[in-house]
């Protein structure tokens, strides 16, 4: 569960997790010195313990000095030279002979130990004992020196209370430069976000990347993909509102055609008495209009239905062959009032929506022979290659200018007004065709040369595989 008080700015967050990361590296160094310094004193305690038996061991070799000793314990305590050190001599029974015991250090029962034993006791005091038995002829002597630990831990425990002072300073300082580092490193993304929101439906054009200065290019590759990114999806949203107003202004003229002319005829026909046979006429004429109104209406209907997440199409294996000699024969009468021949090369299968695949085919097909030159050809091929099925439809005429032919799938264009004619889509058949496509996860083409025009189909083999149809 996101915890209520997590901060809400980036920088923020950036410079604690730069605090955290850096504490916990301080802390990670901190204990690796302060367990080396800890193990340096203890090997240090050690190696002077076990001097100090060492140099009981000649002592003991020497009976004039032990008895010196015990006459006279105080030599030795001024060789110790402070209350944190002790030494002891037993002899075989347990008997103290020496004892120079200044800090009052209880002596626990040691086993015999032919060499130098250390250990840690903590009877009251914590102190390092170490101890050895000495033999002298055949009389053995347990020699034993100790190191009290209070001096050891009060330098460590003021080593502790230096290094956590340099954490929590280190910390600080690492959450200070975090967040100075992060404020500067996030300010093209601030400008980005300050240019994001001017963006309105005035100014979709404003470029919302951030030159980058003094930043290296290289340095602040991802502020500038996000910035690339960012311009990118405000071109597409500038051009898909212009289509949109475009496509808002083409509507109202088409429709405003039709029914000017419909006002027009009826307002004519009322100004004074008519026979019934014109009245007949001016229904027929009324009729057409309503037609084409239908018609626009229906191809509307169409392209927003398919826009919808929520399209299907019915996939079905479809003979390329079969379907392309019934749309010829279907368009047998236009193609022979106009003198235009039609010739297939179409072979193969699909797997598609058939009533989308023959609405599109149509359309390609009814744009053919309607612009096509009269007594000219219109060829049907298909091809199967590299994991597509293309279907072209070429007619031979006068070819599309390259300033039209990018736009020639787009809702209402039309690449020249004058020539719309009664029985057309309204400048939605290709679009019609190209939202088909899209519903397949095809793609629609268009190419026009001095031979002629060419539309091309291109549909995935594998169309079954795709999650969206209608």
């Amino acid at each position: 569960m996101r915890l209520a008080l997590a901060p809400r700015s980036l920088s923020m967050r950036l410079a604690l997790w730069f605090a955290l990361a850096s504490a916990l590296l301080l802390g990670a160094i901190g204990v690796f010195l302060y367990r080396s310094l800890a193990n340096e004193l203890a090997w240090r305690d050690d190696i002077a313990l076990a001097g100090r038996i060492d140099r009981m061991r000649a002592l003991v070799a020497d009976s004039d000095s032990v008895e010196a000793l015990r006459r006279r314990p105080q030599l030795y305590a001024n060789m110790l030279g402070n209350r944190d050190n002790a030494l002891w001599m037993l002899d075989a029974s347990g008997q103290l002979l020496i004892a120079v015991n200044p800090a009052g250090l209880a002596l626990p029962s040691l086993p015999p130990a032919p060499s130098i034993r250390l250990t840690d006791v903590a009877t009251g005091q914590a102190a390092r004992l170490a101890w050895v038995d000495v033999w002298r002829g055949n009389r053995r002597f347990t020699v034993v020196a100790a190191n009290m630990l209070a001096e050891r831990e009060r330098m460590l425990a003021s080593y502790r209370m230096t290094l956590a002072a340099a954490l929590a300073g280190g910390a600080l300082l690492s959450f200070v430069l975090g967040w100075l580092i992060s404020q500067r490193a996030l300010r093209p993304v601030r400008l980005m976000a300050e240019r994001a929101a001017a963006v309105d439906v005035r100014r979709l054009q404003q470029q919302a990347a951030v030159k980058l200065t003094p930043v290296p290019l290289e340095e602040a590759q991802e502020l500038q993909q996000l910035g690339a990114a960012l311009d990118q999806m405000l071109t597409r949203l500038a051009d898909g509102f212009g289509q949109l107003s475009r496509f808002s202004e083409d509507l109202a003229h088409e429709m405003r055609t039709p029914l000017h002319n419909l006002m027009g005829h009826t307002e004519h026909a009322l100004r004074k008495r008519r026979s019934v046979d014109d009245h007949e006429q001016l229904l027929a004429s009324n009729l057409e209009e309503y037609g084409r109104l239908a018609r626009m209406i229906d191809s509307m209907l169409f392209l927003a239905r398919s826009e919808q997440p929520a399209s299907s199409v019915t996939l079905e294996t479809i003979d390329l062959a079969e379907l392309c000699t019934q749309l010829v024969d279907y368009f047998e009468g236009v193609a022979e009032e106009r003198g235009i021949s039609v010739v297939v090369h179409a072979a193969g299968e699909l797997v598609a929506d058939r009533a989308l695949v023959r609405r599109s085919l149509a359309n390609l097909l009814a744009n053919a022979l309607r612009y096509g030159d009269a007594a000219g050809t219109v060829t049907i091929q298909t091809c199967v290659r590299d994991g597509t099925v293309s279907i072209a439809v070429h007619n031979t005429g006068a070819p599309i200018s390259a300033a039209h032919l990018p736009h020639v799938f787009e809702r209402f264009y039309r690449c020249d007004p004058a020539r719309s004619q009664g029985g057309d889509s309204g400048g939605l058949g290709l679009a019609i065709v190209a939202s088909i496509m899209h519903l397949h996860g095809g793609e629609a083409r268009a190419e026009s040369d001095d031979m002629g025009n060419r539309f091309i189909l291109l549909f995935p083999r594998s169309a079954q595989d795709r999650s969206r149809t209608i």
